[in-house]
């Protein structure tokens, strides 16, 4: 009977997953098209001039004439409707626009930054994923010991601390007190690019990363407590105790797969909170970073890149979200019938 329910669900799993992938692709193209619209309006009410924040300290010696060609020139004297038009057509032909900050094609521009915030974040990621997952466990295993009580102490300051202030503690610690660190940026100052080793690459990631790490360890951690303790009070783990099975081993083969499918969803659904931290621990280190550059386009008044920006980090958070529906769908044979979940 399980040979023949498990026949009749590969079939529905095939023909649903395609109906998943094209209702999450109309999703996110509407996704898109809102977060365009209600971006391009925001730009258009903040107080920063883009022309002014362009010229920057030479403000004073630019006349009227030259600031009505920058304008004109970066099409700022056009009504809005019309700006978002022309802009909505380019990016709808794959073009995002040239920056206004580094002269260069938006597209190129969050591709060289993402680079370096990717290898951040990727790290980050794993560790936030990895060390949170264990501490969670570690923590309902022990319940009521002084081990839940330091875990749960731990994440509850945690998740009550900014990352750009727990950024500021670790570099006066660890880069200003004890000199272990770099004060920042992602490579040593005046070496060129083709001369930087990797080691060199991963001294000056470590305290952001850390940083990065430290901040997404205490949901994980939470919520995979309160689950395993749910798991852990059910009867078929008492049937289990009863048998004789006991910590860890008790954990692994009757609890792993039950805690593992929420834990899963929330650190793929937890893309938002990870580039939201990257952009303060980028701007906290001066890593060259996406999110520097989004804090860049946002003070100087870089309109491309910064709606350029805007959509990316839509489309990561995005991914994240389906990753997560997917890795459950994998995880849980339950939600592959029928392609809903």
């Amino acid at each position: 009977m399980e040979a023949l329910r498990e026949s009749r669900q590969q079939p529905a799993a095939r023909a649903g997953l395609p109906r998943l992938l094209l209702r999450q692709a109309a999703k996110l193209v509407l996704l898109l098209l809102t977060v365009s619209v209600i971006s391009f309006a925001l730009v258009e009410i903040s107080p920063v001039d883009p022309v002014q924040a362009y010229i920057g300290a030479d403000l004073m010696r630019v006349g009227s004439e030259q600031r009505e060609a920058i304008a004109a020139h970066w099409g700022l004297d056009r009504p809005p409707a019309e700006r978002f038009v022309k802009w909505l057509t380019s990016l709808a032909s794959g073009d995002l626009g040239e920056s206004m900050i580094f002269r260069q094609p938006v597209a190129e521009v969050i591709a060289e930054r993402f680079r370096s915030s990717a290898a951040l974040m990727g790290t980050a990621w794993l560790f936030s994923g990895a060390l949170g997952f264990s501490a969670g466990v570690l923590a309902a295993m022990r319940r009521g010991t002084w081990t839940d009580r330091s875990i749960r102490w731990f994440c509850y300051t945690l998740a009550a601390t900014p990352a750009f202030w727990l950024g500021l503690l670790l570099l006066l610690l660890f880069a200003v007190r004890l000199g272990w660190f770099p004060v920042g940026l992602s490579v040593p100052a005046g070496v060129p690019a083709s001369e930087v080793t990797l080691a060199e690459r991963i001294h000056h990631m470590i305290l952001p990363a850390l940083t990065l790490s430290i901040v997404g360890i205490a949901p994980i951690a939470l919520h995979t407590r309160e689950k395993l303790l749910e798991v852990l009070g059910t009867d078929y783990i008492l049937f289990a105790r009863a048998r004789g099975d006991r910590g860890f081993r008790l954990f692994f083969r009757h609890g792993l797969r039950n805690v593992a499918l929420p834990a899963v969803t929330l650190l793929f659904a937890s893309f938002s909170e990870l580039f939201g931290g990257a952009v303060l621990a980028e701007q906290v280190f001066s890593y060259p970073g996406l999110g520097q550059a989004t804090v860049e386009a946002g003070l100087r008044g870089d309109v491309p890149l910064l709606l350029g920006i805007v959509l990316f980090s839509t489309v990561f958070v995005f991914s994240g979200n389906l990753l997560a529906e997917l890795a459950y769908r994998g995880i849980d044979p339950r939600l592959r019938e029928g392609g809903e979940g």
